[in-house]
């Protein structure tokens, strides 16, 4: 007969055997990584725009669901943020002059999207608002919080369409493609006024309209040639290149008055 320690010996190990396949079988948790065609860019003067190609792969993803093409991914590739002043302007006494005005802390100066499919058809709404992800779902921070809500309404949504007028903020559907179930390559635009510094791109894995994980990486963006010096004169030494400017517009200006005045 078997004794009571060897019992309950017996039914841990059953147990723990029981426990082992449903862990073995426990799926892993999907994830994303991205990684970029290049690290930084330079823009001339010349520069009207470029697209940017985004690698990225799925890891452990679920073969039946990648078959049932249930995964989507969304690519953002964001600019820095900056401080933005939005002004209103009104008609007074027959002449246009600037009136009110609302200042936005952290505004990123480039938004573009990339997606496998309309992000009406990805997920839900409110998880766009959740990962403040898409161009009407980013905040943007009033300098001021104490100002009336619907002007800082109203001049947020004038602050969106004037960045999407200028190409800063777009959206490409269909500019994330799957290669194969695990690998993906995503395009993003650069736009011709595409502003310099570090710019963060980001991609949003989901499944089945469920958001899963976040994976990101950067991207610099700098001037060259010519242009870079002038840049990097006016902001090392703003005073200096100020004068010169201003001395440089009344030279041409007289030199203007010289050539074609009448005598």
């Amino acid at each position: 007969m078997m004794g009571p320690k060897a019992f309950v010996a017996a039914i841990v190990l059953s147990l723990l055997a029981a426990a082992a396949p449903a862990r073995a079988q426990t799926p892993l948790t999907e994830g994303i990584q991205i990684g970029l065609s290049t690290d930084n860019v330079s823009i001339t003067a010349g520069f009207s725009g470029a697209d940017l190609t985004i690698f990225g792969s799925l890891e452990n993803p679920d073969p039946l669901v990648a078959r049932q093409n249930r995964y989507d991914v969304i690519v953002v590739l964001e600019g820095p943020p900056r401080p933005v002043v939005v002004r209103r302007k009104d008609r007074v006494l027959g002449v246009w002059v600037n009136l009110d005005s609302e200042t936005f802390e952290n505004v990123p100066m480039s938004y573009s999207v990339a997606t496998t499919r309309p992000l009406q058809d990805i997920t839900e709404p409110n998880s766009y608002k959740q990962l403040s992800l898409g161009a009407s779902n980013l905040y943007m921070q009033p300098a001021d919080a104490g100002d009336n809500p619907a002007t800082i309404e109203e001049f947020t949504t004038a602050l969106r369409e004037r960045k999407a007028a200028t190409g800063l903020y777009s959206e490409n559907v269909g500019g994330v493609q799957f290669l194969s179930q695990n690998l993906f390559r995503a395009t993003v635009r650069l736009a011709p006024n595409v502003p310099v510094g570090t710019h963060k791109a980001r991609a949003f894995l989901f499944k089945s309209g469920l958001f899963i994980k976040e994976s990101s990486a950067q991207l610099e963006i700098r001037k060259s040639g010519f242009e870079q010096s002038i840049f990097r004169v006016a902001h090392n030494y703003s005073f200096l290149y100020g004068v010169f400017a201003i001395s440089l517009a009344m030279l041409t200006g007289w030199l203007g008055r010289l050539i074609f005045r009448k005598d």
